[in-house]
C-alpha cells in the first residue's frame, strides 16, 4: 500500500495517516533501543565467550561502546545530509547502514569483525537518532507534537526491552544461534523500515524548503483529510511558505557557524537537554543494574530475567507522558522528573553506605523509581524539544549537534563509571543526584515552554520578533546619524525595560523574561 507516491490515490489521509507515519519513523528509535540492549544480554553468555575466546573487560567495553563513537561520527554530519536528501532519504539511509552492521554482526568471524559491525551499526544509529525527531516534529500538529514524540521514545524503550526479552529466550539454545539470533533480528527491523520509508511521505516542510510546494501541499492537505482545498491546510502551507522566503531574503546563511551566531541560546538549550539526559545518572542506573540484581540474588539467566520486567516497568512509565505532555508541558514534566530522580540516585548512595541487609532489595527499588521517572521525563523530552525551538532553515543542523552531544555524553559517563564506581564507590550515585538539581535549576530558569505552540512561531516565544524589530530600527538610526557609533540592540527600548526586573540568574545566563509574553496567532488571524 502506497501512502506517497505521486498521481496515486492515497488510502490513508488524516490522522490514520499521521499515526501510520509515525508507527514506521518509531522503527527507526526501537531500532537504536533494540541495539543498546541487545549487547547486555549476550556478552555474559557462555557460547559467545567461548567463541570470542573469554574476551576482557576492556574487549568487552569496546566491543559495546564503539556503536556511540560512530552515531558521534554520523550524528554530526546527519544534519547536512537531511538537508540534501531529505528527511524521508536520511531514513532510508541509516536504515540500510544499520542492517549493514547487523550483518556483519550476526555473522562475525571474530573480535575485530564484531567491532566493525558495531561501527557501522553505530553509524546508521547516528542517522536515524537525528532525522527521526526532525521528522516527527514537522509533520506533527502542534497540538499533538509532544504526545508523538513520547511515543517515538516508548518505541526506543519497547526495543530496548525486546532485546532482553529475546536475549532470555535465546539462553536456552545451546549453540551459537543464542547469540546470533539475537543480533539478526536487528537486520530483520532494519529492512522492514528501509521499506516503510519508500512508502512514508516526505516532510512538507522540506519539500517546501526545496521549492517543491506541489508536493509539499499535498503532503498538507493529506496530513489534513485528503481536501486539496481545505482552509486549515492552506493556511499551513502559507505560514511555511513565507518563513521560507522570509529567511531566503534575509540572505541569512545557512552553515553551523551562522546557526551559532544568529541562535546560539536556542543551540545551547538543544545541546544541555541532551547533555542532562546522560548527566542525570541513565547510564550509571542501567550500567549498575545487572550487579545490583546479582547483589540481590538473581544469579545468571535469573538476572536477564530480572532485567527484563524491569524494563517491562520502564516501557510502562513512558506511557504516562504521552498524555500529559501536552496538557502539562515540557517544563512540568521535565522540573518533576529531575526532583523524584535526584531523590532516587540520593537514596540510592544512602543504602549503599550504611550498608545493610535490605539494602539489595532497596537499591533495585531506587533503581526502578529512578528508571520510572526518566521514562516519563528526561528520557523522551531531550528528543522533543531540539526539534521543537530551532528554526527550519538550521533545524537539522542544530539537532545533528544536540543528538551528538547525546551520544558524546553517553560515551563519556559509560566510560568513566567503572572507575568512579572504584574511586568514589556510593557517593557516585548523589553526584548524579546534583546534577538532577542542576537540571531543575537550567530548567525553571532558562527553558521556555513549547506546548501547543507552531514551529513557525517560536522566534515569539523567544523573543525574537522584538529584538529583529529594534535590529532595524537600530539600522534606520545608525543609517541618519553617519559617524555615530553603532548602537547594540540590547540597548534600545523593550529590552532595557525589562533588564531592570530580570532575577540575576537570568542576567548571568542571559534569559529573555519571556515565558509568559507569547501569545499564539488565533485562528481568525490566520
Amino acid at each position: 500500500m502506497s501512502l506517497s507516491t505521486p498521481g496515486t490515490r492515497r488510502k490513508l489521509v488524516g490522522q490514520p495517516l499521521l499515526y501510520s507515519i509515525s508507527i514506521f519513523a518509531s522503527l527507526g528509535v526501537f531500532l537504536f533501543g533494540y541495539d543498546q540492549g541487545v549487547m547486555s544480554g549476550i556478552i555474559t553468555g557462555p557460547h559467545f565467550r567461548k567463541f570470542f575466546n573469554s574476551p576482557t573487560s576492556v574487549q568487552t567495553g569496546t566491543m559495546v561502546a564503539v556503536l556511540e563513537i560512530g552515531a558521534f561520527i554520523t550524528s554530526l554530519a546527519a544534519g547536512r545530509v537531511g538537508d540534501i536528501i531529505g528527511r524521508r532519504g536520511t531514513l532510508f539511509t541509516g536504515a540500510i547502514v544499520f542492517g549493514i552492521g547487523g550483518a556483519f554482526q550476526t555473522l562475525a568471524s571474530g573480535y575485530t569483525v564484531m567491532v566493525v559491525g558495531r561501527v557501522i551499526s553505530g553509524f546508521g544509529v547516528g542517522l536515524l537518532s537525528t532525522i527521526v525527531p526532525i521528522y516527527q516534529s514537522e509533520i506533527s500538529p502542534p497540538n499533538h507534537r509532544g504526545a508523538l514524540a513520547c511515543m517515538e521514545f516508548t518505541g526506543n524503550i519497547f526495543g530496548y526491552a525486546s532485546s532482553v526479552w529475546i536475549d532470555y529466550f535465546c539462553s536456552y539454545i545451546d549453540s551459537d544461534m543464542a547469540w546470533r539470533i539475537p543480533l539478526f533480528i536487528q537486520c530483520v527491523i532494519g529492512a522492514i523500515l528501509a521499506a516503510g520509508s519508500l512508502v512514508i511521505p516526505e516532510s512538507p516542510r522540506w519539500l517546501i524548503d526545496v521549492d517543491r510546494d506541489d508536493e509539499g501541499m499535498q503532503v498538507i492537505a493529506d496530513l489534513h483529510g485528503g481536501d486539496p482545498e481545505d482552509l486549515m491546510a492552506k493556511a499551513e502551507f502559507q505560514e511555511i511558505k513565507e518563513r521560507v522566503m522570509f529567511e531566503r531574503e534575509s540572505g541569512e546563511a545557512r552553515t553551523y557557524a551562522a546557526m551559532w551566531k544568529r541562535y546560539k541560546r536556542r543551540v545551547l538549550l538543544a545541546m544541555s537537554s541532551q547533555a542532562f539526559a546522560q548527566l542525570n545518572g541513565i547510564n550509571v542506573i542501567s550500567y549498575y543494574a545487572p550487579s545490583v540484581f546479582e547483589e540481590a540474588g538473581w544469579l545468571g539467566r535469573s538476572a536477564i530475567l530480572m532485567a527484563g520486567i524491569n524494563a517491562i516497568i520502564y516501557l510502562f512509565s513512558t506511557v504516562p507522558t504521552w498524555y500529559l505532555v501536552d496538557r502539562w508541558g515540557r517544563r512540568s514534566i521535565l522540573l518533576s522528573g529531575a526532583v523524584v530522580m535526584g531523590i532516587a540516585l540520593a537514596a540510592t548512595g544512602w543504602f549503599m553506605y550504611i550498608d545493610i541487609p535490605q539494602t539489595p532489595q532497596a537499591v533495585v527499588g531506587c533503581v526502578i523509581i529512578y528508571n520510572a521517572f526518566f521514562g516519563y521525563s528526561w528520557g523522551p523530552l531531550p528528543w522533543l524539544y531540539p526539534p521543537e525551538i530551532l528554526p527550519l532553515n538550521v533545524r537539522a543542523k542544530g539537532v545533528s549537534l544536540s543528538t551528538a552531544t547525546n551520544w558524546a555524553f553517553n560515551f563519556l559517563v559509560g566510560m568513566a563509571t567503572p572507575v568512579l564506581q572504584e574511586v568514589i564507590s556510593w557517593r557516585l550515585y548523589p553526584m548524579h543526584g546534583f546534577f538532577c538539581a542542576c537540571s531543575f535549576v537550567l530548567v525553571y530558569f532558562l527553558y521556555p515552554e513549547t506546548m501547543g505552540i507552531p514551529l513557525e512561531e517560536m522566534d515569539a516565544v523567544f523573543g525574537e520578533d522584538e529584538r529583529e524589530e529594534a535590529e532595524e530600527n537600530e539600522s534606520e538610526r545608525a543609517s541618519l546619524m553617519s559617524g555615530s557609533a553603532s548602537i547594540s540592540h540590547q540597548s534600545i527600548g523593550p529590552s532595557t525595560a525589562k533588564k531592570a526586573s530580570r532575577g540575576w540568574v537570568s542576567r548571568v545566563m542571559g534569559r529573555a523574561d519571556n515565558r509568559s509574553a507569547y501569545e499564539p496567532i488565533a485562528d481568525s488571524e490566520e
